[in-house]
This record gives structure tokens, sequence and C-alpha cells, in this order.
């Protein structure tokens, strides 16, 4: 199964080219499903039809669906924000406030994700194509999943054994709303499914981003920085689709200075992201909607391509011996020295690159040694962990 991520800066085009590919992919074959995670669905108007919450065959071969961030956010949130509306009322915060006040913004986009997890789980389709938010959001979306990791693995542990032995006490001190087991197995549930959507789209030999361009000063620059934090939490961008490419045909005078300027930023975008493959596409004389205007776009993106192929093969991360050190290597790629953070905590690596930070928890062939140095090597960060001078080898090391 093949799982694609387009994302971009909004009015891009990102939900057409995600369409086009779904089309084109359905045309060859592929039992394809096209989901929208964007809370400004614009999926439905691509295709000319109505569409609802739940995947509905519109083609031969082509399923879509425009993913009800709310009614998923009811059907994972329900338990968790029940207690925690209930704790607010018991504060004294009134009741409106409170049902607004329990659910953190952005979070309903976030529980998109997990129809993702729901239909590769079904195993009813060939390729699923997601039309993700713009990037600032997709970003907030793919980086969740991992914090949730790290606070569900190391705290959340804590807090529950906690709460199991000082509840009896606590019930007969205070009328204090107190989580019980069925809101730790609703948050359980909840990573377990954000956690499996996570290994689902870092999994190489499964899921792509596919990033969509203008060619455009602004748009390129926050491309190359998508770019980078996709790398940061391990997602693998095989392809950039430069859009609305004024045609060589036209030679109107008018479009002369923008065919120039296109022309330097395509250069820049070739560039800046290679090896990844640029794929293109020409600024069409109308607007492609419906079926059959998609499947032209299609052919002009892909050419004789298959749109479900991996077309780069990228490793945003990888450990290798180096002698009697081991080199830990990030692609980072457009991160300047100054934006990035780097520092050791126990097992742990942590890493902040601009706003975004990941947490690394470090392979037991790591925990036992110590950072030596930390410097660029073209686009990759590469981490030197080796064997303090004069300290004896652990028992099980080499």
């Amino acid at each position: 199964m093949r799982i694609l991520l387009f994302t971009g800066k909004g009015g891009v085009g990102k939900t057409t080219v995600a369409a086009a590919t779904a089309v084109r992919a359905a045309s060859a074959g592929h039992r394809t499903l096209v989901m929208s995670t964007d809370p400004a669905h614009s999926l439905a108007d691509s295709f000319d039809i109505p569409l609802t919450s739940q995947a509905q065959q519109i083609s031969i071969n082509l399923w879509a669906e425009q993913i009800d961030a709310q009614e998923r956010l009811e059907s994972n949130w329900r338990d968790i924000q029940d207690f925690v509306v209930s704790f607010l009322n018991w504060t004294g915060v009134d009741a409106v406030e409170a049902e607004e006040l329990s659910v953190i913004p952005g979070l309903d986009e976030i529980f998109s994700l997990t129809d993702v997890k729901r239909h590769a789980d079904s195993g009813r389709f060939d390729l699923l194509v997601v039309d993700c938010a713009p990037t600032a959001e997709t970003l907030r979306l793919l980086s969740l999943p991992e914090a949730m990791n790290w606070y569900i693995e190391r705290i959340f542990p804590v807090e529950r054994r906690l709460v199991k032995t000082i509840r009896p006490l606590l019930t007969r001190l205070t009328s204090m709303p107190i989580a019980d087991d069925r809101i730790f197995a609703a948050v359980e549930r909840l990573h377990r499914n954000l956690d499996g959507v996570r290994q689902l789209l870092t999994n190489e030999r499964m899921s792509s981003v596919r990033l969509v361009v203008n060619p455009e000063k602004m748009v390129i620059a926050e491309a190359k920085r998508t770019y980078t934090y996709l790398s940061l939490f391990g997602y693998r961008v095989d392809a950039v689709v430069v859009n609305r490419i004024i045609p060589e045909e036209v030679e109107d005078p008018y479009f002369g200075k923008w065919k120039d300027i296109q022309r330097e930023h395509l250069e820049t975008v070739r560039d800046s992201f290679q090896p990844v493959p640029i794929l293109t596409a020409r600024l069409f004389d109308r607007e492609m909607v419906g079926i059959d205007l998609l499947a032209e776009m299609g052919a002009e993106v892909y050419g004789d391509q298959d749109a479900t192929a991996i077309l780069h093969r990228d490793e945003p991360m990888r450990i290798r011996k180096q002698g009697t050190s081991y080199v830990l290597s990030l692609r980072l790629p457009f991160t300047e020295k100054g934006e990035l953070e780097v520092f050791r905590k126990a097992d742990e690596l942590f890493l902040r690159v601009g706003s975004y930070k990941r947490n690394l928890v470090l392979p037991h062939t790591l925990q036992r040694l110590e950072v030596k140095e930390a410097s660029f090597v073209g686009d990759r960060l590469e981490i030197r962990f080796a064997r303090d001078a004069g300290t004896p080898a652990r028992a099980g090391s080499r």
C-alpha cells in the first residue's frame, strides 16, 4: 500500500494536484482513496461533486472523503473532554466556557489523521492520497504523535499510578473530580491511534510527502522551511511539484517579465531541492475542475511516470560506526547554524530547529556513549558519540 501526502502554502493548488494524482492512479488500476484533512475543504470543489465525511466511490477505482474534524473530535476526545469539563466546573468555570476550554486549538484537525490509520488497516485501498492543510497546520499535525508518544511513555504511567494510589484518600477529602481508568484508557487509545499514524507516515516503503509550490519567492522559502521540519521528524519528501508555470507559447508582452521571473525561481527550486525530483504543471487556461480535467493535469504533472511510485528515496536519519565512534546523521536541509539547538539529557537527544523541537530516544548503543562533537556536512547534521578516554567498557559493550 502507498500513502501520499500533499502539502504547501495556501493557494498554490495543493488540492488540485492531490486530486489529479488520485485520478491518474485510479485510471492506472489502483484502488485509490483521496481524503482531505484541510479544515477549509476544497476537495469537493475540485471534483465538482458533493462529498461527505465517509469514503464514497466517485469513479472507477476512485473514492473520496472530506473528513469531518468535529465528528472525529467527538469520537476520540469525548470521554477526556467530559472529565476536563467536570473539573473546570468544579473550579468554578462557567459551563459554556468550560466546554470551550476543554478543546485544545487544532485538536480537531489532529484527529482527522486517525482516518489514515483506519483506512490503511482496512486493506480496501492500494493508495491513500491525503490533501493536507497548509504547511503550518500540517507540521503541527505531523509533529504531535511523537510529542504525545514522549508524554505517554514517560509521564503518563507515573500519573496513573499516583492517581490510583491517592484516589481513595482524595475522594474522602474533596469533591474534586479525579480521573478514573476509563479516562486513562481513552488517553491510551488516542495514543495508540496517533502513534500508529506516525509509524505509517514515517515508513519509507509506504509513505511519501509531495510539496506543492508556485514559482514565487515567498512560496519557495516556505517550502524550504517545510522540507527542513519534515526531515527533522523523519518524513520523506519524494517530489516537489511546481504548479502554474506560464507556458512558453504565451507570447503576450504583459507576461514576458513574469516568465523571466518564473524561470529564475524554477532554477532556484531545482538547485535547492536536488536530488529530489522536480515535477511541473503549466498554468492552464481554465480551472481544472472535474475528473476529465484532473486527468489532464495528472498527465501534465507525471508524464510517463507512475504517480504511485517512490520517486526519490531519502534517509532523514542514519547511524554509522566510524572507528571506535558512532555518528548519528540527520538530514536538515536549509538549516542555519544559529537556528539549531542540540543537547543531550540522559538517554535522549533534544533538537530544536526554529520553533520546532524533537526529542530523540537514543539507541542503546549510543546511550552508553558521550556526545563529542556536532557539525554540518553538506545538508546533514552529524553528531559524533564516543566513550570518554579512560572510561572502562560496560558489560556487553564493544
